[in-house]
């Protein structure tokens, strides 16, 4: 069995894969370092988080983490190569490219970018876009059962409440279907133990 070591602050992406880590099951260490500390550069100079460190390798970005997860754990995953993978993939792409893009967006001009670099005013046409997607998407969200793709729970189910949460604590606007599966989500058992992480 692979060890695990995940790097980074519960208030950040991060908090997807520990979330994932919880529903599979699988042991794991926590260090919850800030994005750009000592221990995040040492494993990723981007300083950018989370970072999972697997048998002395590290493995950056979010969804690569979560990806090789699945597939490495047959969890949260349809198998390679199928039709339902294509579909999650295409989920997955889509969560990233119109919500996830948008709020980090708007966070990099309200607090990370250098003060001579930001611009607030870009965040009122990034909430207006994060709005306009969320009626896009909404046809994509399975009407048979509690997840994206049905009963089955998959790695996009993840992402997508967690850009909402993200969403609502940045005040963007989060349609009604959006806050009913955020909320769902968030009354799993996985995401209060990873949230207490």
């Amino acid at each position: 069995m692979d060890s695990y070591k995940i790097i980074g602050s519960v208030k950040s992406r991060t908090m997807r894969v520990l979330w994932m880590l919880e529903e599979i099951g699988v042991p794991y260490d926590h260090v919850a370092a800030a994005p750009r500390s000592d221990e995040v550069t040492r494993f990723n100079p981007a300083g950018k988080v989370p970072v999972l460190i697997v048998d002395h390798t590290p493995i950056t970005d979010s969804v690569a983490i979560m990806t090789y997860l699945g597939d490495r754990h047959q969890a949260l995953t349809h198998p390679p190569g199928t039709l339902e993978r294509a579909r999650q993939d295409s989920l997955t792409h889509a969560i990233i490219d119109e919500f996830d893009a948008p709020l980090w967006e708007a966070a990099k001009h309200s607090f990370i970018l250098p003060e001579d670099r930001r611009m607030p005013e870009v965040k009122e046409t990034l909430r207006w876009e994060f709005e306009r997607a969320q009626t896009a998407f909404e046809h994509r969200m399975a009407e048979d059962g509690p997840f994206l793709m049905g009963e089955t729970m998959t790695i996009p189910d993840i992402l997508l409440a967690h850009c909402m949460g993200w969403a609502i604590n940045a005040k963007f606007p989060v349609t009604d279907p959006f806050r009913d599966f955020t909320k769902r989500m968030r009354d799993r058992p996985a995401f209060a133990r990873a949230a207490a992480a």
